[in-house]
């Protein structure tokens, strides 16, 4: 059996000011898992733990942990709320368990649908049964059947250092007591005759040994006072447990063999593994499923990495984690993946999404680290390559946008594939993703200046202006509405993103970084102070000849676009150019320059305010 579906109303973050009962169709979150492995990713504030929080609440721990619902569980001032969830695929022996409850869907299979409902006044909360049954209102889930469904659960900025060593009620002792090799033997296992046969060891060292008195003559000092203080026929009684097998088990430490001064890293990837053993007991009828949350506590990234790849091949058991880690989000199948975001979570699934077969296998090569940023952002902005990679954020940045500060992700698709990523964002199935993605790219239309040809009666003829602007608007036009929201397309009005840029009111800017980029070539572009101030001298003068030879700005962008940047005998890396461009509008007063207001940069202005929500 699994935990196929979970709905909420009104539950922390998913809710609306509406009783549940008057919406009961139509949850705040309905949300299907995957059978084996679920990735909860998004960014702070997502909902990941409400959903967590909301299943922990409702099946309750392996660990007998008490927990019960608070104030903070209802949604703003709502009055009720409830969690309900389904589980499926169950097996004869786990089916019996729950015959009181038990249904059958349309295709004849047995399911279990699990509902907890909470009210409140404005004092106090109401205590709750957790219910199941098909109606709305469903019968107490007895003690029997509700241990079958308990959880492993291993919370965030867990202090794996303190759980693992002996102590009262240690996360040790409460894992193997509900291990089986522990469970109902309070006082018939093992351990306790080995440790009453130590307790006589001790005993018999305080009474004296033929060798060594030193003990008794101990004992008989505070037996000295154990008479004069309390009761002469007392005395005092040395042991290392009470009888009891928790007692024993608490004294319990574990660590790794033979390896001393263990580091938070191995300790947690340690205790992991303590956690899990509820997933793997013999004879067990029950609910496998764990509950992991930030898994990458302490672990650098390519420990993330073997713990991932080790989860994601475990058989007949199901794993919720949430993680804030992209270099263990690129890991996962995307599959096996839930983004978290605007009070809502969202499946990768092939089945909710409208990724293709192939895009699935194209993002998982190619979804590293940094591209996976995307899940986690409040807005993303695909690019084609490094230069607008490096630029946007520089933009951004001027315009009083900060990327970081609206939690925005620049993603370089390394070309034109922006279809294998856009579709991430476009949904098969109810609800829609939210999240703004602006896509820039190049109208890659040649200008006149490149004396453009088309094919007449097999003859190469020359386009013309009126040609050129019309086949520009064109594609334009298309291009804008190639994607549907909430991806917005944003096109570079003029051939590419540099040669636009050579042509607005940030040209003899962006000329001063070709030509620094130039004059720097073969010296891995490194340059002192002074030569870098000559360097915008010297592109300043041949910037001003230009103008004052009456050649026009689309000539001068020609110039400094084709006949520098992207002449195959001399061609330089965008990059870098974009790197010192980059560089040079730091230093640089702008005040003077009116970039918002330019036409040839609205397209990247636009494309900025679209992505952190203006």
């Amino acid at each position: 059996m699994y935990l196929e579906n979970i709905k909420l109303w009104n539950f922390r973050k998913y809710g609306t000011n509406i009783e549940y009962l008057d919406k009961i169709e139509t949850p705040d979150l309905d949300l299907t898992f995957n059978k084996g492995l679920n990735v909860l990713i998004g960014s702070n504030d997502s909902g990941k733990t409400a959903i967590i929080d909301a299943i922990k609440l409702v099946l309750k721990t392996h660990s007998y942990e008490f927990i019960r619902p608070t104030r903070e569980d209802f949604f703003s001032e709502t009055k009720k709320f409830r969690i309900e969830m389904i589980f499926k695929d169950f097996n004869a022996h786990e089916a019996s368990n729950f015959l009181e409850w038990i249904g059958y869907d349309d295709e004849g299979n047995i399911f279990l649908k699990v509902m907890y409902d909470v009210s409140r006044d404005d004092r106090r909360i109401f205590p709750s049964d957790v219910k199941a049954g098909m109606d709305i209102d469903g019968t107490s889930l007895l003690a029997d059947a509700r241990e079958k469904l308990n959880i492993t659960y291993l919370k965030p900025l867990r202090d794996v250092s303190s759980e693992m060593i002996a102590k009262k009620s240690s996360r040790i002792s409460q894992i193997l007591m509900g291990d089986e090799a522990f469970k109902g033997k309070e006082t018939s296992h093992d351990l306790i005759t080995i440790f009453s046969e130590f307790n006589e060891s001790i005993e018999n060292y305080f009474e004296g040994t033929p060798s060594d008195d030193k003990g008794k003559k101990l004992k008989e000092k505070i037996d000295d006072y154990i008479h004069s203080f309390y009761d002469v026929t007392k005395e005092s009684n040395f042991s290392v447990y009470d009888g009891k097998l928790k007692d024993i088990l608490e004294k319990i430490t574990l660590s790794i063999k033979d390896e001393t001064n263990l580091g938070l890293g191995t300790l947690n990837r340690l205790f992991m593994a303590t956690e899990l053993i509820h997933l793997n007991r013999e004879n067990y009828h029950g609910l496998n499923l764990a509950l992991i949350e930030e898994l990458e506590a302490h672990l650098h990234p390519q420990a993330q990495m073997q713990v991932v790849e080790k989860l994601q091949e475990e058989p007949n058991k199901q794993l919720i984690l949430t993680t804030h880690s992209p270099s263990l989000a690129s890991k996962v199948k995307l599959d096996n993946l839930i983004i978290c975001n605007n009070s809502n979570a969202y499946p990768m699934r092939e089945e909710c999404t409208k990724l293709a077969k192939g895009d699935y296998y194209f993002l998982e090569r190619f979804l590293d680290s940094t591209k996976s940023n995307l899940f986690f952002a409040n807005g993303v902005i695909l690019v084609e390559g490094d230069a607008e990679n490096i630029l946007i954020p520089t933009l951004a940045k001027i315009m009083g946008r900060s990327l970081s500060k609206y939690g925005v992700s620049v993603v370089s698709v390394g070309g034109v594939a922006f279809l294998r990523y856009a579709n991430v964002f476009l949904r098969k199935i109810e609800p829609q993703i939210t999240m703004p993605v602006s896509v820039i790219t190049d109208v890659d239309v040649k200008p006149i200046e490149c004396k453009p040809t088309k094919k007449v009666d097999g003859v190469a003829v020359e386009i013309v202006s009126d040609e050129l602007e019309a086949q520009r608007v064109e594609t334009i036009q298309e291009k804008e509405i190639k994607y549907p929201l909430p991806i917005k397309s944003f096109i570079a009005p003029y051939w590419t993103l540099e040669y636009t840029i050579a042509l607005s009111c940030l040209s003899r800017l962006f000329s001063q970084a070709v030509y620094i980029a130039w004059k720097s070539k073969g010296r891995d572009y490194v340059y002192t102070d002074d030569e870098k101030r000559q360097y915008i001298i010297d592109a300043n003068n041949e910037y001003y000849t230009w103008l004052a030879d009456g050649k026009s700005i689309e000539v001068i962008a020609f110039e400094i676009y084709n006949n520098r940047l992207d002449k195959s005998s001399n061609k330089l890396s965008k990059a870098v150019v974009a790197q010192i461009f980059s560089q040079l509008l730091d230093e640089t007063d702008l005040i003077f320059y009116n970039i918002e207001s330019d036409d040839k940069l609205k397209y990247l202005i636009d494309a900025i305010n679209y992505a952190t929500g203006n």
